[in-house]
């Protein structure tokens, strides 16, 4: 096996630049979902099945992916023909998402509508997004490696950043951010708008400089013979003789990421009761009569502004950990710490009632962000050889799927049993919740076991 050579820095960012467009749709999904789902007359405790759609199609796709451009070969490389092909997939359901109530539907088929469109953008998000964690495996060297995923990181919050502001910016121009009932408003629709085309724009810019490694380059850097090249890939075999690192990992993924749902889900809600006093109606849900905040009044579309904001806010709190992150000696220290911060953030958001102190709950948020981006991949890559490596990046992202499918499916639930008779659903607690997740995550890291390939 032949050592890789080392890249300049202008190449690890170009390899990664497109992240930034793809990090974009996906933090416009994750901040407005809920939010528009509400708007469409959504109950609350119903709110978490409709994010069950995004974790499924990524447990089913990513690997597809992952197996298919393990064996891809072609003049535009093996893993970049799927991220274009994602790419301009994610743009065309961007800017049909967001129009779910403007086409004269019923609340009913409005919904089915945004489900579909929800399940197609979430696929080709994921058909996108998994290309750049298989190219930086493929192509840099373990001495940078680190690099490489820290420049990721960095772009895939960058990317976030934008996402995040852009309703809560196109409000503050006048746009505007009230709509009529079962109308997603204009400030949202934009902003999919300008997310959908600078996502294009960067993942054109990656597929133009990035020239992946020929065959023959590639087995050699790998240490890949031409019998492992021509062997056929059996998932439960490879599973069968994944290195520890991928299993041990596992168990904290799934705490984390079991967090991280509860977040996306249950923020809206939580800010709009504790922060912006946002009115309290009672509505008739599956012939139940049951209190819910009104999604239609202007402070509740104010607090799903704010919601952005504070998502930013974890977004430049991650930058700045993930700075302090390699500074650690040792790197399980550094994930132990930075998932405990995390876990404090969430608890805290359900004491706090005043905005601009949630700033402080959302950056603790980012550092278990930072460290979720950035330290399993690094620790699962390096324990990996090149000839199943997309295939097995696709499998571990079932750590990252399967636990917000089980946040998804018993979330409701949780939420039904904490709801008193009379009283609005008690979205803060479920928050107060993901921090518990978090701290167990940071307790679990003790039991990962380091593989070297």
């Amino acid at each position: 096996m032949n050592n890789m050579p080392d890249l300049s820095f202008s190449k690890l960012w170009n390899i990664s630049f497109g992240f930034f467009g793809i990090q974009i749709a996906y933090a416009l999904q994750s901040a407005n979902i809920s939010r528009i789902f509400s708007t469409l007359g959504a109950d609350p405790h119903s709110l978490s099945y409709f994010w069950i759609l995004p974790p499924l199609m990524g447990i089913i796709v990513q690997p597809i992916v992952g197996i298919f451009s393990d064996k891809t070969w072609t003049r535009f490389g093996r893993r970049i023909p799927y991220l274009f092909i994602g790419a301009i997939v994610a743009v065309f359901v961007m800017c049909m998402l967001p129009n779910a109530g403007s086409f004269g539907m019923t609340v009913q088929t409005a919904m089915i509508f945004g489900l579909a469109s929800l399940m197609f953008l979430d696929t080709s998000i994921n058909m996108a997004m998994q290309p750049f964690k298989m190219m930086v495996g493929d192509m840099v060297n373990e001495k940078q490696k680190g690099l490489a995923y820290s420049i990721q990181s960095f772009l895939c919050n960058a990317g976030s950043l934008a996402g995040y502001l852009f309703p809560f910016i196109f409000a503050m121009i006048g746009i505007s951010n009230v709509a009529p009932k079962g109308v997603i408003p204009d400030s949202v629709i934009y902003a999919f708008y300008i997310g959908a085309l600078i996502l294009i724009l960067c993942v054109i810019f990656t597929t133009v400089k990035v020239k992946e490694y020929p065959p023959h380059l590639y087995n050699r850097y790998h240490g890949i013979n031409h019998e492992d090249a021509g062997q056929k890939t059996n998932i439960f075999a490879l599973l069968k003789n994944a290195p520890k690192t991928f299993w041990t990992i596992g168990i904290v993924q799934f705490f984390c990421w079991m967090a991280f749902m509860f977040m996306w889900t249950y923020t809206n809600g939580s800010i709009a009761l504790n922060c912006f006093d946002a009115p309290i109606v009672n509505a008739v849900i599956d012939g139940e009569n049951r209190m819910v905040i009104n999604s239609q009044s202007e402070e509740y579309q104010e607090a799903a502004n704010w919601v952005g904001i504070l998502f930013a806010v974890q977004a430049i709190g991650s930058v700045l950990w993930s700075i302090a992150i390699p500074l650690f000696k040792k790197i399980s220290h550094a994930y132990v710490l930075s998932l405990m911060l995390g876990g404090i953030g969430f608890m805290s958001v359900s004491y706090i009632h005043d905005k601009y102190m949630l700033f402080i709950s959302f950056m603790l948020i980012g550092c278990a962000w930072a460290a979720m981006l950035a330290i399993p991949f690094t620790l699962l890559t390096n324990s990996l050889k090149g000839g199943h490596l997309g295939t097995y990046l696709g499998l571990f992202n079932g750590t990252i799927c399967v636990p917000q499918i089980v946040a998804a499916s018993l979330g409701g639930i949780i939420l039904k049993a904490l709801t008193k008779e009379g009283s609005v659903a008690p979205e803060a607690q479920m928050l107060f919740l993901a921090g518990i997740f978090l701290i167990t995550g940071a307790l679990c890291v003790s039991f990962i076991k380091i593989d070297k390939k």
